[in-house]
């Protein structure tokens, strides 16, 4: 079957080298978008300006619950083109709409901080304006990515471009954080600027010419005929292999992230660490994510396969948070830092095969709509695995009077979510989805 002309499948040459490299540039951005709101704004709201942080952790919720307008947002780009491209003006309008969104967040916490009616109000809605842009522009980003590159080269260049993500995050936080070294409601206004700005020239960079018009063209006519409804309904919600992969997403993010925001007050009540100490915990989870995932994407997704490096990745993990209990329990704290490394590190191991396997149930017809599964599944397991963290801590410690206790049983809990995500990862087939056979059967028989 011919499914038209793919800019991966041609010779490579120095200007498909720069347009790849171009494309590194979205992430870039998206990596310092999520530093000024996850590593700033979020510090201001709560410490400047005494906002509750039950309002802050609901405002930043907004971008996650808005996740399943991915999967529409995917079905309009894989079948409804804009100036005959279905990636790149979706990928601009979402960056532009996360510019707004940041400067519309800054604008409200510099001047409506302190009427919490008021900011609550305005915070929604901008909120809710940059969570539009957010998802719009990631999953076509993630589309993009997917059509751009063929067989294993697309779980390659997913993960490297994770890895550009993770270089902007980096970048970001000292950048940021040099310029906003004091709170000041008229210089964060003018960083959210700044960044906005950022977003809009580097995504600038990375969209123009990556598709081919007369390819995005063909593509939409094929899938534009089934409505978003019967889209859902066939290659999503009926299909079990995309119901198994959502359900081992949730399960690998929400076992491996319930204890994001917890290991430093771990560090602290368990195993008594220092502020500087527990501070430090973030550099060694980082370095341990960015170089599995440098690794996964230059040589192990080429020698073991996604599949493969995912449940290396899982079995890893369960591993390694079982170790992470045993050290509170012996009172060990001095392997604690080297324990958060590899939690880290497995932690790459496993994204980078499970986005590389992600991949794998595209089509190049519903890419949209099928990255879409994956980002949703992605940011409900984050928001699913910070609330169970927090649930699972808070209820065992007034139980049980012991932090000890209440941070045994979270790991305990993450262990089995884990096994479970491993266990099912087993029966994965992107082979056997219905999208995959979408055009294959009519065309079985031709040559």
């Amino acid at each position: 079957m011919d499914r038209g002309p793919s800019p991966a499948s041609e010779p490579l040459t120095a200007r498909r080298w720069a347009n790849h490299v171009r494309l590194a540039a979205f992430p870039v951005a998206y990596g310092l978008s999520g530093v000024l709101i996850g590593g700033t704004l979020n510090r201001v709201m709560i410490a400047e300006l005494d906002v509750p942080a039950t309002l802050v952790a609901l405002l930043f919720a907004i971008p996650l619950l808005l996740s399943p307008l991915r999967l529409w947002f995917g079905y309009r780009s894989d079948g409804h083109p804009l100036f005959g491209r279905r990636r790149e003006p979706y990928l601009i309008l979402g960056a532009f709409v996360i510019g707004g969104g940041l400067y519309a967040i800054a604008w409200v916490t510099g001047h409506h901080g302190t009427s919490l009616p008021l900011f609550a109000a305005a915070g929604a809605a901008a909120f809710l304006l940059y969570g539009l842009g957010r998802n719009l522009a990631h999953n076509s980003y993630q589309a993009l990515v997917a059509e751009r590159f063929t067989d294993r080269q697309r779980g390659r260049a997913m993960t490297l471009y994770e890895v550009a993500t993770l270089v902007g995050a980096v970048a970001g936080a000292g950048l940021i954080g040099r310029a906003m070294e004091h709170y000041d409601p008229t210089r964060l206004l003018a960083v959210a600027g700044g960044v906005a700005l950022a977003v809009w020239a580097l995504t600038l960079v990375a969209a123009p010419g990556q598709e081919t018009a007369t390819v995005s063209v063909t593509r939409a006519e094929r899938v534009r005929a089934k409505p978003f409804a019967a889209v859902l309904r066939d290659y999503v919600l009926a299909d079990p292999q995309v119901r198994r992969l959502f359900i081992v997403v949730i399960f690998t993010f929400t076992g491996t992230l319930a204890q994001d925001v917890l290991l430093e007050p771990y560090g602290a009540l368990v195993l008594g660490l220092s502020v500087g100490q527990t501070t430090r915990l973030t550099m060694f989870w980082g370095l341990g994510v960015l170089a599995a995932m440098l690794l996964s994407g230059l040589v192990l997704l080429r020698s073991f396969g996604a599949l493969r490096l995912m449940r290396m990745g899982l079995a890893l993990s369960i591993m390694v948070f079982a170790s992470v209990g045993a050290v509170g329990l012996a009172g060990a704290p001095e392997y604690f830092r080297w324990l958060v490394l590899g939690l880290g590190f497995c932690a790459g191991l496993t994204g980078a095969g499970m986005l590389a396997s992600v991949v794998q149930f595209t089509t190049p017809e519903r890419a949209g709509l099928l990255m879409g599964v994956w980002g949703m599944a992605n940011m409900v397991g984050h928001a699913v695995g910070s609330l169970m963290g927090g649930a699972i801590v808070d209820t065992m410690r007034l139980a049980t009077g012991s932090a000890l206790t209440a941070y045994t049983t979270l790991f305990a809990a993450e262990v089995a979510l884990l096994i479970v995500a491993l266990k099912l990862s087993l029966t994965l087939n992107p082979t056997q989805t219905r999208a995959q056979a979408e055009f294959a059967e009519p065309n079985a028989g031709e040559s």
